[in-house]
């Protein structure tokens, strides 16, 4: 037996004594810095933290007609850094990772090279998502490569049931499902929701197994929003237009349907228009909302706002003759403008003046009103100013402030030049003739529904006297009247119903080029209401740049189109035929020009509505 050696029982204590110092540091490590990264490894690699996406709420039609919905698609992402672990450990190999990888992308209809270049680029990333819109098909062929780190997961799409309908309005999404014109964009906040959260504790699989009540915060799911648009309405707004700017090669066109007494908007068209669940198909300028966007001069249709104001001041009467004795005359004011009409007719009664779309009788109108006056009678319908329609983009149209007016200025304004309007406001404006004279304020959203189909918030509708008068309802009836004359023997007559008495004003403006006006490029508009007796509804109907071989007047072009519109809405609204419209007064037709009573025959004496329409 060998004898006791101190030194080397020494050494050996020395040893034990350093492992066990080593061994209390380590310990201390693990239960100090290295437990709270070994504690967030461990919830990294256990627990998996993500957004639950709210539900984007939905847009429905008056009707209740659903315009925009969200339903449930599937998505493919990737774990990038647990899937190249996985394929870096036996008995898998890199080998047959690019082997699963090219059949995943056989079968989602990805580049091979894309997903290569995803896990090239972020190799540390937790989740990428590839692909939207995964077929069922397609979800099954991918659960059956079970590939470690591929993952499909539920996610709303933006869906457009009805295609293009009131694709203006309602404008579109982007790839994230935030708002990006229209309604879409107005009301994002509302429709959006708010996003919840959760952390999923998963196996070494990344399979889901369990879940805290504490991690899990759900969504508030977006509200629903109810237009005043009617789906009926609108489709029967699209059609006309697109028939009329197809067959009159124009470069586009806009119309607005609304409830005079209400301000509700019953549909807003715009053509060319597009479909909003294929964003990449369309550029910008195809999906600006025209009828808010983009103002023009609005040429004779601007005629009623000028005579109302001057008949409810009593400036002019009715059956006042004016002394036009040639087609071109030169104004009887300051340097002498001439001023010429497309006819002559003689001397014309104010009533005349109207309905014959006199040039000359306007400007003489005019000057009598003086530039003080005829400023003040457009300021009345609020041209040159907001609507308030809730909807992005509106402009304010132009009115120049009087100051600013040359002497020129009452000519040029009295014929619908030097100001321009949208087709919203002057739609708008046309209301006060057929409400008995108040300016109604225009919607297009009735109101809010939460995601649960509560009422949320509506958008009441003021009573007429809670609105802006424009003139006496004496005088609103008179220029119906005189406006019903319009499409019996004026300038409107191809706006003429067989079943409803319409009363309206035609336009042709000639559009401005560089400061010079062209004459083979115009804007051809009706503005119109019915029925006379009890108006329904006003009808804006502009197009712009038809083919001047094909048209070249607003009651040409435009008159057919918004007649049409008139009576498909009329039939559909259930509302009765007119009765016969009745001649103007012997007062009155005493002075108008070449004034024939037969041609009063006719009128609210259809058989039925649907002969007429399919006439």
């Amino acid at each position: 037996m060998p004898a006791f050696s101190a030194l080397r029982a020494g050494i050996v204590l020395a040893i034990l004594a350093a492992a066990l110092l080593a061994m209390t540091g380590r310990v201390a490590y693990l239960q100090t810095y290295a437990r709270q990264r070994a504690i967030r490894s461990a919830e990294r690699q256990q627990h998996v933290t993500g957004t639950v996406l709210a539900r984007r709420g939905s847009i429905f039609a008056a009707d209740g007609s659903a315009l925009a919905l969200t339903v449930q698609t599937m998505s493919l992402y990737i774990d990038p850094q647990f899937l190249l672990e996985q394929y870096a450990t036996p008995p898998r190999t890199p080998r047959q990772q690019n082997q699963d990888l090219r059949k995943l992308a056989d079968i989602a209809d990805l580049p091979l090279e894309q997903l290569l270049k995803c896990l090239a680029e972020k190799p540390e990333a937790r989740y990428l998502r590839l692909r939207d819109g995964l077929s069922d098909r397609q979800c099954d062929e991918i659960r059956k490569l079970d590939i470690p780190g591929v993952g499909l997961e539920p996610r709303g799409a933006r869906y457009y049931p009805m295609g293009s309908l009131a694709a203006h309005v309602l404008g579109t999404v982007r790839r994230d499902n935030t708002g990006l014109e229209g309604i879409e964009l107005r009301y994002d906040k509302e429709l959006a929701g708010k996003d919840g959260w959760k952390r999923v504790q998963k196996d070494a699989r990344r399979r889901p197994i369990g879940m805290q009540a504490e991690d899990y915060i759900p969504p508030v799911h977006g509200q629903h929003i109810v237009l005043t648009i009617d789906a009926n309405i609108q489709m029967i707004a699209e059609q006309e237009l697109a028939a009329v700017c197809v067959e009159k090669k124009a470069k586009r066109g806009e119309v607005v349907v609304m409830n005079p007494r209400t301000g509700e908007v019953l549909a807003l068209a715009n053509w060319p228009t597009f479909n909003p669940q294929n964003l990449e198909d369309s550029k910008p300028d195809l999906r600006r909302n025209r009828a808010i966007t983009d103002p023009y001069e609005p040429g004779s249709t601007l005629k009623p706002f000028v005579m109302g104001p001057a008949l409810d001041w009593k400036l002019t009467r009715p059956n006042e003759v004016w002394p036009i004795h040639a087609q071109t005359i030169t104004m009887p004011y300051g340097k002498g403008r001439r001023v010429s009409d497309v006819h002559h007719y003689g001397p014309l009664a104010s009533w005349d003046v109207l309905v014959k779309s006199s040039n000359i009788g306007m400007c003489l109108l005019a000057n009598r009103m003086g530039q003080s006056r005829l400023h003040r009678a457009l300021e009345l319908f609020q041209f040159g100013r907001f609507t308030g329609i809730e909807l992005p983009g509106e402009d304010q149209g132009l009115l120049n402030p009087l100051k600013r007016w040359s002497r020129a200025s009452t000519e040029s304004v009295a014929q619908g030049y030097e100001m321009m309007v949208t087709p919203l406001q002057i739609a708008r404006a046309f209301c006060v003739f057929a409400n008995g004279g108040h300016l109604v304020q225009p919607r297009i959203v009735k109101g809010i529904l939460d995601a649960q189909g509560n009422v949320v918030s509506r958008h009441p509708i003021p009573g007429l006297n809670d609105t802006p008068k424009v003139m006496d309802e004496e005088t609103a009836a008179l220029m119906r009247q005189i406006m019903a004359d319009v499409v019996v023997r004026g300038t409107g007559t191809s706006g003429r119903s067989k079943v409803w008495n319409i009363f309206g004003k035609t336009g042709t403006a000639h559009i401005a080029r560089r400061g010079v006006y062209q004459a083979d490029q115009i804007n051809a508009s009706f503005i119109c209401g019915a029925p006379l007796e009890n108006p329904e509804i006003v009808v804006a109907f502009i197009v712009h740049e038809p083919d001047r071989s094909l048209g070249r007047y607003g009651g040409g072009v435009a008159a057919p189109g918004a007649m049409h519109v008139i009576e498909r809405t009329l039939a559909y609204l259930q509302i009765q035929p007119s009765p016969p419209i009745m001649p103007p007064p012997p007062s009155i037709a005493a002075v108008l020009h070449n004034f024939d009573p037969r041609k009063y025959a006719g009128s609210g004496k259809a058989d039925s509505v649907a002969a007429a329409i399919t006439d």
